[in-house]
Formats: C-alpha cells, sequence, structure tokens
C-alpha cells in the first residue's frame, strides 16, 4: 500500500437524497450486459466500447430535460465503424442513436440501447474555394468552422447561440438556425452537398455525379417509395400550399416535407430529408456548405421597453430598416443574466415587466454601418423606451467591448435561466415561431397561459422571425408537478398551433418532447407521410425510436430526469455542455458536465447501492486525477461554474491528516526542496542521457508506487535541464520587481538553443527598453502557492500563500512597483488564487500589489521604447489557460507580432494539461489534450514556437517534438544589438 493512501470513502456523498425515482437500478451496476459488451468488443475493438456504469452514467444526460441511459456507448472511428455498428444492430434488432455535443435541448442525444459518440474522431474543416464553401466533419463545432473561415472574410449560415460548443452533425441534423439565420440562412437553405450513410449501410455522396445511380442499384425500393410519395404530394395542390406555407416561417417540426417539392431525384429528396432528421434517417458524415460574406462592420443597441408586448411592437421596424438581428429578452432573462461576466449588476433590480431587444446592423465597411447607424437614429426617436437602471443608454454603438458584453447576455439565455432556477428543479427550454406579424399577440397570450399554470417562465428569442424560448422548471421528482408540467404543454401547444397557426419547434427540432404533438401541427395526412417516410429509409426502425415520431401521447412525460442537489460550486449546472470542448480531459476520460452528471447520478442512488460503489470507484482517476484544474470550464461556462476548483476540494477531500502535514512541511522548508531539485536535474545532466533516463524513470516509478501516484511526478526525457544563476540586478532605479517563477530557478530554457536564460531575457531587454528590473536576493523558497493549491493541499497553501504575499508586499515597496512574474500560471496564481488561503492583514496587502505578466509587461512597458532589428519569418503561439484567465492573450500576440512576420494560433489551441506537475503525474493526459493543436502545429514547419509558460512548453514539446520557449527570448533576440 503506497505511503500516503488516499482516505478511503473520501469521495462519498456527505448527504445521499436518494432513491430518486429516475435512479440507474442496481441490476445496472456491472455495465454492459452479455453478449452485447463481448460481441461488440469483437467487432470493432475492445477500445471502442465502453462497457462500465460510469460510462453509461455519463453519457446519459444533454442539455435536455429528459435522461436515458444506453446499454452501451460506441467510439467510432470512421465510416466502417458506423457502418458496422448498423449491420450488428440489424441482425440482433438492436437500436442505435448517434450523439455529438449533446448540446441537444429535447433528448436527441440519448439512446436506450447503442449510443454511438460521433464527436471524438470527427472533427476537420478544409476550407474551399478560398472560403466560398467548406467541406466539414460532423463533430466540428460551428465556432472551430467559423475560425477557420473568419480568415477568408466568410462565415457559416447558421448560427446558434450554443455555437462554441454545438457540432455541424447536430446543427444540420436539427436544422438550428440562430440569431441571423431565419428562414433563408439555416441548414436547408446553404447546404451545398452531404455525405451520410443509411441505416442499411449504403453510403450516399449527394455530391456524386453517379449518387441516383448506385442508390437506385442498392437500395431500389426506397428509391420508388420516395418518388411514389413525391408524386402523391404533387398531386395534392392543397397539401403543397400547405408544407410551403408552413416553412415561410421557421420550422423543424417532424420531417422537412418540403424536400419531397424541392428535390427531383432520390438522392435530391434525401439530401433536404436528412436535414432536421434527428439521426433518425440516417448518418451524417460530413457536410459542404456555401458560406456567406462576414460583415465585420456593426452597429448595435441594448434597448429597454416597459414591457414584453411593446418590445415585441417595435420589432417589425428594426425588421423593414434591415436589421440582422432583433433579439428579444424579457424581465426574467435581464435579471437571471447578471451571472454572466461583464453584464451590468444593476440589471439586478430591472422591473419584471422590464423588456429588451438587441437590434443589429451589420455592413461589410464604415460607409455602409454609418448609413445603418443614420437609419437606426431615426427609428429611436418614436419608440417607447424605458431606463430603468442608470447602465442603460438606449443607444446604438459600435464598441466591440460593448457590443460582445450585449451578445454574452443574450447567448446566456439558457444557463444564466437555468442558473438562477429553483434548486433541484428541472429545466424545459421551449421554442416556437409565429408569423412575425402576430409577435406581440403571442406574448401577451404566451404571459397570460404561463401565469394560469402557475410558471414565471423567462422569455427571449428571435423575434425578428417570430421566433421565442421560453424557460421554465418543475420537480420532475413530484408526480403533481409532473402533471402541472403536462397540462400546460397540451395548452401550450393548442395555442401555438390553433390560434397562430405557429410552429411548436422553429429551431431546437422535434424531439421527445414535441413528437406526441406531431399531428396535432400538421394534421393526418401530413404526418402519415412522415410515418411513411421514415418505414421507407429504416423499415426495421434501428435508429433513434421515439425521438421524431412517437403515438404515446404522453411520450414527452417519460425519462424525466430529477436533478439532486450537489456541492453549491457546480449545483447550478444544466448539463448545456458549453463546457466541453475547452477540457483537457474529454477525449481521455470525463468533462465538467460528465463529472457533475456523475455526482448527480451517485446521489439519486441510496446508500448501500451496488451503481453508488460502481460509480465511487471509477470516480477517483476519471474524474478527479485526470482533471487539470485549469478552470477553463469556468470561462466556456456562460455562468462561470468551475467544476476544476471541485475537483481540487475532492483532492482535498481524500487527503488524511499525515499527508495535509507532510505538504505544509514542504512548504515552509520549500527553499531546501527548491535547491534539492534543482541539484538532482543538474546531477541528471552529467549522466549519460540514455542511462539517466532510465535510472530516473526506474527510481520515479518504485517512488510513486511506495508514496501514491499523484504526488510524485514520472521522470521524463523531454525535461529541461537546470537552470543556472539568477543575473545579478540592482533595487535602485529599478521599474519594476522581477519575480523568477520557481520553474525557472528550477528548470533552464531549451536544449541546444543558445542564448540567454529567461531571466537573463528578462533583465536585459527590460534594461534596453530603459525600464530596469530588480530580482530580490531572497527569492529562493518563494512560489505562487499553485503546487498546493492544484492538489488541494489547504495548510500548504496556506503557508506559501501568506509567504509570497508578505515578500511581495516587501519587496515592491508597498505595492509603489508593480511584480513581474515570468510564468503564466504564477502570475494567475499570485495575483488571484492565493487570496482564498490569506489571513485578513495579508488580504489587505494582496490589494495593494500590481501583478504583471512578463508577457504584458513587455508589451505594454518595454515594446513602445524598444527597435526590431531583425524577425523570423513565422511563429506559431500556444497561449496558456492562465492567459485565458487573465486576459493576456493580446499581449502575447502583440510582442510576437513585434518578433516575426507570420504569427500563428492554431484553430485548436488550448489547455496542454501540463498544468505544473500533472503532465508528468498523468502523462496520458497530456498527450491527450493537446492531439489536434499538435496535429495543427506539426502540419507546417515554423520558425519559431512560443509560449509563456515553461511547463507548458516542455508540455507542446512532447506533443510536437518541436522546440517551445518563452516570447521573451525571442524579443530578446529581435531586439539584441
Amino acid at each position: 500500500m503506497p505511503l500516503l493512501e488516499p482516505k478511503p470513502g473520501a469521495l462519498r456523498p456527505r448527504s445521499i437524497s436518494g432513491p430518486a425515482p429516475d435512479r440507474l437500478p442496481g441490476h445496472r451496476a456491472g455495465g454492459t450486459p452479455e453478449p452485447l459488451r463481448t460481441e461488440l468488443s469483437e467487432l470493432l475493438g475492445p477500445e471502442k466500447v465502453l462497457w462500465q456504469v460510469s460510462d453509461l452514467v455519463r453519457y446519459a444526460s444533454d442539455a435536455s430535460p429528459y435522461r436515458f441511459v444506453p446499454q452501451v456507448v460506441v467510439i467510432a472511428e470512421d465510416i466502417d465503424d458506423v457502418s458496422a455498428v448498423l449491420s450488428y444492430a440489424h441482425g440482433r434488432q438492436r437500436e442505435v442513436v448517434f450523439r455529438a455535443a449533446g448540446t441537444s435541448l429535447n433528448g436527441q442525444a440519448q439512446g436506450e440501447d447503442i449510443l454511438v459518440d460521433v464527436r471524438r474522431h470527427w472533427a476537420g474543416i478544409e476550407v474551399l474555394e478560398e472560403g466560398k464553401r467548406a467541406r466539414i466533419r460532423p463533430g466540428t463545432t460551428v465556432a472551430r468552422a467559423n475560425a477557420a473561415l473568419a480568415r477568408h472574410g466568410r462565415i457559416l449560415g447558421p448560427d446558434p447561440a450554443s455555437a462554441i460548443a454545438c457540432t455541424l452533425g447536430g446543427v444540420v441534423a436539427n436544422n438550428a438556425s440562430g440569431m441571423t439565420a431565419g428562414t433563408t440562412r439555416n441548414s436547408y437553405r446553404t447546404l451545398s452537398s452531404l455525405t451520410f450513410v443509411l441505416p442499411g449501410g449504403t453510403v450516399v455522396d449527394t455530391a456524386d455525379p453517379l449518387a441516383d445511380e448506385e442508390l437506385s442499384r442498392a437500395e431500389p425500393a426506397l428509391c420508388r417509395g420516395l418518388m411514389e410519395i413525391k408524386r402523391e404530394i404533387e398531386a395534392d395542390p392543397a397539401l403543397v400550399a400547405r408544407i410551403r406555407a408552413k416553412y415561410e416561417i421557421k420550422n423543424t417540426t417532424g420531417y422537412r416535407l418540403d424536400a419531397y417539392l424541392d428535390g427531383t431525384t432520390p438522392v435530391e429528396v434525401l439530401r433536404g430529408l436528412m436535414v432536421g432528421s434527428e439521426g433518425t434517417l440516417g448518418f451524417i458524415s460530413e457536410v459542404v456548405f456555401d458560406t456567406l460574406p462576414l460583415d465585420r462592420e456593426l452597429c448595435s443597441a441594448l434597448l429597454f421597453f416597459p414591457s414584453l408586448p411593446a418590445a415585441a411592437a417595435a420589432v417589425p421596424l428594426f425588421n423593414g430598416a434591415g436589421a440582422v438581428a432583433v433579439e428579444l429578452m424579457d424581465g426574467n432573462t435581464l435579471r437571471a443574466s447578471v451571472s454572466v461576466a461583464g453584464v451590468p449588476a444593476d440589471w439586478a433590480d430591472l422591473p419584471r415587466e422590464t423588456t429588451a431587444l438587441l437590434v443589429e446592423f451589420r455592413a461589410p465597411d464604415e460607409a455602409g454601418r454609418d448609413a445603418c447607424a443614420q437609419r437606426a437614429a431615426r427609428l429611436l426617436d418614436g419608440l417607447d423606451l424605458v431606463a430603468p437602471a442608470p447602465s442603460v443608454t438606449n443607444a446604438f454603438t459600435s464598441d466591440p467591448k460593448t457590443v460582445g458584453g450585449y451578445w454574452r447576455a443574450r447567448k446566456a439565455f439558457v444557463t444564466a435561466v437555468g442558473g438562477a432556477r429553483a434548486r433541484g428543479t428541472t429545466l424545459i427550454t421551449e421554442d416556437f415561431a409565429v408569423p412575425p406579424s402576430r409577435l406581440a399577440e403571442a406574448c401577451e397570450a404566451l404571459l397570460a397561459l404561463q401565469a394560469e399554470h402557475g410558471f414565471d417562465a423567462a422569455v427571449a428569442g428571435h423575434a425578428a422571425h417570430g421566433n421565442l424560448h421560453f424557460m421554465l422548471a418543475f420537480d420532475a421528482a413530484d408526480p403533481a408537478d409532473v402533471e402541472r408540467y403536462g397540462a400546460f404543454m397540451e395548452a401550450f401547444c393548442r395555442l401555438t398551433v390553433e390560434r397562430f397557426d405557429g410552429s411548436l419547434k422553429a429551431e431546437h427540432s422535434t424531439g421527445r418532447n414535441m413528437a406526441p404533438f406531431l399531428e396535432l401541427e400538421w394534421g393526418p395526412a401530413a404526418t402519415a407521410l412522415m410515418w411513411r417516410t421514415k418505414r421507407l429509409v429504416d423499415p426495421e426502425g434501428v435508429l433513434a425510436p421515439r425521438i421524431l415520431l412517437d403515438r404515446d401521447p404522453r411520450a414527452h412525460l417519460r425519462g424525466l430526469k430529477t436533478i439532486p442537489q450537489v456541492e453549491a460550486v457546480v449545483d447550478p449546472c444544466i448539463e448545456c455542455g458549453f463546457c466541453e470542448p475547452t477540457c483537457p480531459s474529454g477525449d481521455l476520460t470525463t468533462t465538467p458536465r460528465q463529472r457533475i452528471v456523475l455526482r448527480r447520478e451517485m446521489l439519486r442512488q441510496q446508500p448501500g447501492s451496488p451503481v453508488l460503489d460502481g460509480l465511487l470507484a471509477s470516480y477517483g482517476y476519471d474524474a478527479v486525477d485526470t482533471c487539470a484544474a485549469d478552470s477553463t470550464c469556468k470561462l466556456a461556462c456562460p455562468v462561470g461554474i468551475d467544476t476544476g476548483a471541485l475537483m481540487k476540494d475532492f483532492r482535498h477531500r481524500r487527503h488524511g491528516p499525515r499527508e495535509e502535514a507532510a505538504a505544509a512541511l514542504a512548504a515552509r522548508r520549500f527553499g531546501a526542496a527548491e535547491s534539492a531539485a534543482r541539484v538532482t536535474v543538474a546531477a541528471a545532466d552529467r549522466i549519460p542521457s540514455r542511462v539517466g533516463d532510465r535510472l530516473l524513470e526506474a527510481v520515479t516509478g518504485v517512488a510513486r508506487r511506495a508514496v501514491r501516484p499523484d504526488l510524485v511526478p514520472q521522470w521524463s526525457a523531454q525535461l529541461p535541464g537546470a537552470a543556472g544563476h539568477l543575473p545579478p540586478t540592482r533595487r535602485v532605479g529599478a521599474a519594476a520587481v522581477y519575480y523568477p517563477a520557481c520553474v525557472n530557478r528550477i528548470f533552464g530554457g531549451p536544449e541546444g538553443r543558445p542564448g540567454p536564460s529567461l531571466p537573463q531575457a528578462v533583465v536585459a531587454v527590460s534594461e534596453r527598453a530603459g525600464r530596469p528590473v530588480w530580482i530580490p536576493g531572497d527569492v529562493a523558497g518563494t512560489c505562487c502557492a499553485t503546487i498546493w493549491n492544484s492538489k488541494g493541499y489547504g495548510a500548504g497553501a496556506r503557508v506559501m500563500a501568506n509567504r509570497i504575499v508578505e515578500a511581495a508586499w516587501g519587496w515592491t515597496a508597498g505595492g509603489l512597483l508593480p511584480l513581474v512574474v515570468d510564468a503564466s500560471s504564477c502570475t494567475l496564481g499570485i495575483a488571484r488564487e492565493v487570496v482564498p488561503y490569506l489571513t485578513p492583514e495579508n488580504r489587505a496587502l494582496h490589494a495593494e500589489l500590481r501583478v504583471l505578466d512578463s508577457i504584458v509587461w513587455a508589451a505594454e512597458e518595454l515594446l513602445p521604447r524598444l527597435e526590431v532589428r531583425r524577425r523570423v519569418g513565422s511563429a506559431v503561439l500556444h497561449p496558456t489557460c492562465s492567459m485565458r484567465h487573465l486576459g493576456d492573450e493580446d499581449r502575447l500576440r502583440a510582442v510576437a507580432e513585434a518578433c516575426a512576420e507570420e504569427v500563428v494560433v492554431p484553430d485548436d489551441a488550448g489547455c496542454c494539461a501540463f498544468a505544473g506537475d500533472r503532465g508528468m503525474l498523468y502523462p496520458e493526459l497530456t498527450a491527450s489534450a493537446t492531439a489536434r493543436e499538435a496535429a495543427e502545429v506539426t502540419a507546417r514547419a515554423f520558425d519559431a514556437h512560443l509560449s509563456a509558460n515553461r511547463m507548458c512548453e516542455v508540455g507542446m514539446d512532447r506533443a510536437t517534438g518541436r522546440t517551445y520557449y518563452s516570447a521573451l527570448l525571442e524579443l530578446e533576440h529581435a531586439t539584441r544589438p
């Protein structure tokens, strides 16, 4: 047993609220049953089959109010895997659901049998014709695709609010649109072609000139059936008129019946039917979009009205003036948005009836923008605007920061309102459309209906297109509350259809919560055609049953998930999945959402449950140990949920008193530890590399087993050599105090690169700019405390946090001089993360300190005073996650642009997960986290590979085989006389 074994049972929930009605039953504790597990493992390979109970539970939730636990999860790598799974399902009478981002709001990404993950291995974009078109794989997020297109001045038509997380496969499968897409820029209208796999395994590329010929040979009955339905529709003028009318407003309810009218061949019809089919007709393996011009000049305003109907009544005016977006936010939405970073705090006190419109005009140039601004200004004079809070301006602006803040508030609608819901309640997001001319009337009717059923929902939406979303919460564990929700839904659907002839789903697609009401909207004849379409394409019902078509009138009340109360820091989570693309462990173990989902399932169980025991057995490694604790999930979450902080707390809970005492002792004697570490690294340098690396790997391996793997790093040949002595400096005349981080006091720069060390470079370049820095003589033995904080050692963190703040206070003469730190994670640690560990007296001292990252110091203080004498041709950057927290990424680019003709930030740049020493504790974490960025970097040659944190540079060295180093080393070289 290791010397410092984690406390057994430390992760067990302190209070279990179960058994919940939707808990996973005990007989499923063993995970995937036989022979399903063995047969799929033999068919695909065991590494592609996730079968443990923790795997099944973490894939059971999406952004919807539903929860269905699959029997098995398959990680498909290619079309061959997909075809194999479909063939297996046919032969065994099983069901298959495809899942990518899991941002769906209606349960489309959940299955009760075989669930196939088509996100992990399905990302990638190929820009075609200078950006006019783009070939995109289905696991690519909208934001990632648009980042690649932006360099060509182009953008995709669909622009859902979940763009940072939702993937193009899901966007097409749901015909998602968004703020500006309307009915003309959605997937159906901007898709050039797609490749899909039919349930029988036939692969169809709609761009192939021979596609119809090949399909007719492979699926003759399907081709005949599609053409027969097409002829029936076209022979019924009333039905044709009805179908065309239904798509004059936004509509994603049921299958796209206009595909039968727009397509002339079976392949063309199928191309249209696949859009919005929610994975029920086939798997979309690739899409080609016709892109749109990216108009970069904006003119935007957030306009406040006294009521929801008053705001809705103003929408036609802005539509007529050419606004590309008119977004509505009611009082509940505005007040909930104060949890979003940058939203004015005084919105919390807005009157409940207050409603705002976010209006935006876009133009390709400044002249066009100015013309839009003039039109907009004329409209304001006749509006009934109010200013119920000091921050309200009711004015148009082109300031990017202000406009960005408006959009953050709007895009956070689901998460902000969801986070503000009563604890333990389930969130429902509805999405409907009415003719835009009747929007004000629909708003009044919706408010009255909510009041009648005892709901106080939040309302927002794409008012320009008559498309509103509303959110309400209820207790899914209370049968009476479920019935109240059911009664409201029945009344709401009848109101939308019978009074307004609207769409029950405008852009979120049918899903489980609207499937029972499909016939209400479309009528029996059209609905029958949809059932025929499903039977034609998928006669055995293999794909996604009950997701789009369901004859059960209470299907929308089946599978509703309860939300047990978990730790307060993550309890507001609505499981939207916005955090997942940024998580470095997402392709290795779990994501932030999945960590929370697993925790909630533990709370659904009862004491002694075998499911609870199974989840706890996996949670230590899958959730706690392999979390990089970089908290980029907090940045991605619109309401700032920090799952990394919870994982650090869990690490703390696992520590016994002996371990905490040892960590505190190490902090008190850090000077000796630092010296010993430097001597060890220096000694390793003197041993022949092959012998030394093997010896140190063996020694650290033994130590990891004897002490604990989470405490003793594994030696790596990629580790740099020992640091040299710090350069001499003078306090007199210094413009700043320079604090070399302990990592730069222990480790040296990249092997084989000539020139000064990082401390020497910082001192030299500062002197060269006339802004000399001083290194205190007693920096040894001090640290930013991140070593202890990241591992959850509270006592050690308190020791070091107070020590560094007291020292910095003295070094900087009470905050008179800035403290310049040469590792971004250490900058973040001293500037922010030490605060919870400080005594009240030291918090007061800390408030007076000005902590600057050395990159910021260089960009703001040195660059304007330096002469650049030489530049490299190209540089690729690795912005660290700490820089993202600090908002310093633009300064890294500024320094790099002074040193290089071309500067590239990879579109897939993210956290390297080296996380101080976590990359040495769990090398597989860094390997997984850096895979996509590394592929992008190694696809071409660069003259320089630059970052701002030594251990992140080591992580990227390991991932790419290239040599990364501080941008300040390049700056010193570029300005050297």
